[in-house]
């Protein structure tokens, strides 16, 4: 069971600190609104991924076993492609790109809509967790719901965390700032080659 506590945990951990539009709204939202306000902002995932995951799981419980294990292929790659995103982007400090950002929403509700209308979860719920949360489903119902639950808690805990630690950009400073780019870097690449790993022995291995 502790195997599925860090895949959820670890790649939520990773987008959550993954620059892309969610954390700019939540950047420009602490800079209009302050870090306070912007708080109930880190349960967008929670509240608005419940569509994507019925798609995602719903496709993947129609296609057979193998295909499975080549979407989990594909999201290995697609973590290993992130990670370089995340490390070039620790590279050229894009973080300090998110304050041009000019129109950001100011309620719950919008933010929502900034995370539907964001194609990582669709991909991250295709191509990583979605397989994962089939093959622990499989093994135990029990291994599914605490992948679930350990994903969606680290990410609003990470947001949360996130959205203060941006409105405390004075004691954090654009170097601590660049660090935690970096450490999403690390921890994207290391669940990709465990994705990659895994699906490469449920191909290698026989029948």
């Amino acid at each position: 069971m502790f195997e599925y506590v860090i895949i959820g945990s670890g790649f939520a951990f990773a987008a959550a600190l993954q620059p892309g539009p969610l954390q700019a709204y939540l950047f420009s939202s602490v800079l209009r609104r302050g870090w306070r306000r912007t708080l109930p902002a880190s349960f967008a995932p929670l509240l608005s991924d419940g569509p994507i995951v019925v798609i995602a799981l719903f496709v993947l419980n129609q296609v057979p076993e193998t295909y499975q294990t080549f979407l989990r292929l594909a999201g290995g790659l697609l973590l290993l492609y992130l990670a370089w995103v995340s490390y070039m982007s620790w590279q050229q400090g894009v973080m300090q790109e998110a304050e041009t950002v000019d129109s950001a929403p100011r309620t719950l509700i919008q933010a929502m809509m900034v995370n539907l209308l964001n194609p990582n979860p669709y991909l991250g719920w295709s191509l990583v967790l979605g397989p994962a949360v089939v093959d622990a489903w499989q093994k135990s119902q029990a291994y599914a719901v605490v992948m679930v639950v350990a994903f969606y808690g680290t990410m609003v805990i990470g947001l949360a965390g996130t959205i203060y630690i941006f409105g405390r950009t004075k004691i954090l400073g654009p170097r601590g700032q660049r660090a935690l780019v970096l450490i999403s870097a690390g921890i994207l690449a290391f669940l990709g080659v465990y994705q990659l790993a895994v699906s490469l022995m449920n191909i290698l291995s026989p029948a």
